[in-house]
């Protein structure tokens, strides 16, 4: 059996997905990961995954391509499955990927959808109000008849060692940035709690993407170690995997940090539910205002006045986390 396994958001909802792949491993000859650009870095460390199938889709990502027919046509031409899992976040529609899974011959389609699907699913699965992204993706797994085959906590493949990056343990990292605005601590917080950090004693690590060096820069400052822009994917979750601790907003890094193993530090935004984002399988705290007014609103730039849900946060409730899941 051939089966392809679709998730077409960000680098972190693919980690998500990774449970659900590996049962799907368990059962299938060949597994392709269909998966947009921002995803395919974690989809590439995902075990059971055979084969990486990217496309740019139309519904899917911040800021989507237009729809081409001759596009879609290449995509159905490439990809060969017999069954195939639709992995959607709780708010988004499987109805279009199934569409193009059909004109690409995948005879069994299982997703989760509110929509009524006429001819396009075969198992139309009700996902549970509140379940974690990653136990939802389970959930249809099992539903489709791909039951769990371990602990369903996330993984990805062994990372490099990165000791000549990090330098000696123990240490604990910093990820500064986000891809969303509404998501991120602001820089003079990060940089207090850098200086927090290490008058308590701990050597941290600041790290970010390659468009953020000039943010790490300023975070870590001459006092923290600045990685910001000199990993890749790969390296990045082994300096993850090295750390005794992770302090990151709701992000990518904070599912890889789940995905090596390393406790969480979460400034969590509430403009997308805890209960189904929050660090998974690995002990974390969660700081912020949850009840603030943006909650729930999925919002990309705060729409409240001074960012209060992560503002509210001090460096000193950083350090009082970071102490309490090292003792986890």
């Amino acid at each position: 059996m051939r089966a392809v396994v679709t998730r077409l958001d960000s680098f972190g909802d693919v980690l998500l997905a990774g449970p659900a792949i590996r049962a799907v491993a368990a059962r299938a000859d060949h597994v392709t990961l269909l998966c947009g650009p921002l995803g395919e870095p974690a989809a590439r460390m995902l075990p059971g995954v055979d084969e990486v199938v990217v496309w740019n889709a139309p519904w899917a990502g911040f800021d989507p391509p237009p729809v081409r027919r001759t596009e879609i046509d290449a995509l159905t031409e490439a990809l060969d499955a017999d069954t195939g899992l639709i992995l959607t976040s709780f708010h988004q529609s499987p109805l279009p990927t199934a569409l193009v899974l059909r004109l690409a011959g995948v005879r069994r389609l299982a997703a989760d959808s509110v929509d009524h699907p006429g001819s396009l699913l075969d198992v139309r699965h009700q996902r549970a109000e509140h379940a974690h992204e990653a136990e939802a993706a389970l959930d249809l797994a099992e539903a489709a008849g791909f039951p769990r085959v371990d602990d369903g906590h996330l993984a990805v493949l062994p990372p490099p060692d990165t000791g000549e990056l990090t330098g000696g343990r123990p240490y604990v990292v910093l990820h500064a940035g986000s891809s969303v605005p509404a998501r991120a601590w602001s820089p003079g917080r990060c940089a207090e709690a850098v200086r927090e950090l290490t008058a308590a004693g701990h050597r941290v690590v600041v790290t970010g993407g390659r468009g953020e060096r000039e943010l790490t820069a300023h975070v870590a400052g001459d006092t923290a170690l600045d990685l910001g822009g000199r990993t890749d994917a790969r390296e990045l979750a082994g300096v993850l995997a090295r750390a005794a601790a992770v302090v990151t907003g709701n992000t990518g890094p904070a599912h890889l940090a789940a995905a090596v193993g390393t406790p969480v530090v979460s400034l969590f935004a509430p403009v997308v539910p805890a209960e189904r984002w929050r660090p998974y399988g690995v002990p974390y705290v969660l700081l912020g205002d949850q009840s603030a007014p943006c909650a729930g609103s999925r919002a990309r730039t705060c729409p409240v006045p001074g960012h209060p849900c992560l503002q509210s946060v001090s460096a000193h409730d950083v350090v009082a986390a970071v102490e309490k899941v090292m003792q986890a």
